[in-house]
């Protein structure tokens, strides 16, 4: 199959260009510069020049593929739309699968699913109206497919990384909010990958959470980040105040209790995590 996809050369981008040459997938990406273009290409795809704004070069890429893939991360909502909605006309009864996230969601109290309401931190509370224009295209005869990762590790960890590993190694200790028990859906960034590759043949208008299954508690999270940087049991609690003014908006969300649950995209695509134990790999840095 062709496929487009946006956000190649980005920490979930890398890994599902891999997933999806690794299945016999023909990939063109997006690339706005040299070294993004030199990244995807290292990877087995094919760039395609230009970046979100360019909305006739979007729409001609998709119109190009058999299914797009959007993983780039867009500034605002407005701007995501814009992009949604020239790759879905390009694309026409092709499947389009769109990135959301579990933050979506807010507090979960207790395992929940898809069909959890939503109650976003001001940060993501932008998707609702992107995500619900994607999926209406379902009822215009396309195939919108909304993929909804939880927190992801594995490799470059990105913002586990950049608001934990690195402001912890200078402080001396990795930070967590409150009493830390509340619960994170992590995901390896592997095992996400595998869920878009898989998402291709998936019903129009569905929707599905990319959670490994397993939920531990942020202060966990944080002693097993603090042992991989040589930190071993140092970590310690900050207010959602101290957060907020460390981390900014991006707090709130690290301060929800979520619980996640992958039955959904288990029982309809045969996705199953292979990761299983997300505090060995933070611990190994791996």
């Amino acid at each position: 199959m062709k496929i487009f996809l946006t956000g190649g050369s980005g920490y979930i981008g890398k890994a599902t260009i891999g997933a999806l040459v690794a299945h016999g997938h023909t990939v063109e990406a997006l690339a706005r510069g040299d070294r993004a273009a030199e990244v995807v290409s290292s990877l087995g795809a094919t760039p395609v020049r230009g970046g979100l704004g360019d909305l006739g070069v979007l729409n001609a890429a998709a119109a190009r593929a058999e299914a797009v893939v959007h993983l780039a991360q867009a500034q605002t909502g407005a701007e995501d739309l814009a992009a949604a909605t020239a790759m879905q006309d390009g694309i026409g009864t092709g499947t389009y699968v769109h990135t959301g996230g579990t933050w979506v969601y807010g507090d979960t109290n207790g395992i929940a699913d898809e069909t959890a309401p939503w109650n976003p931190p001001g940060l993501v509370a932008w998707r609702k109206p992107v995500e619900d224009a994607v999926l209406r295209r379902a009822r215009q005869g396309g195939r919108p497919v909304v993929v909804q990762p939880g927190l992801l590790y594995g490799g470059e960890n990105r913002l586990i990384d950049v608001f934990y590993t690195a402001p912890g190694k200078e402080a001396g200790f990795i930070p967590f909010i409150g009493d830390g028990s509340n619960r994170w859906p992590l995901v390896h960034v592997a095992d996400v990958a595998a869920l878009y590759a898989a998402a291709l043949k998936a019903e129009a208008g569905s929707v599905y959470v990319g959670v490994g299954g397993v939920n531990p508690t942020a202060r966990d999270v944080s002693l097993a980040v603090a042992a991989s940087v040589g930190l071993t049991g140092k970590a310690a609690s900050i207010t959602l105040e101290q957060a907020r003014e460390n981390m900014g908006p991006v707090a709130d969300a690290f301060a929800l209790d979520q619980q996640f649950t992958p039955a959904r995209a288990e029982a309809e695509l045969g996705w199953k995590p292979r990761f299983t134990d997300p505090l060995g790999v933070l611990s190994r840095g791996e």
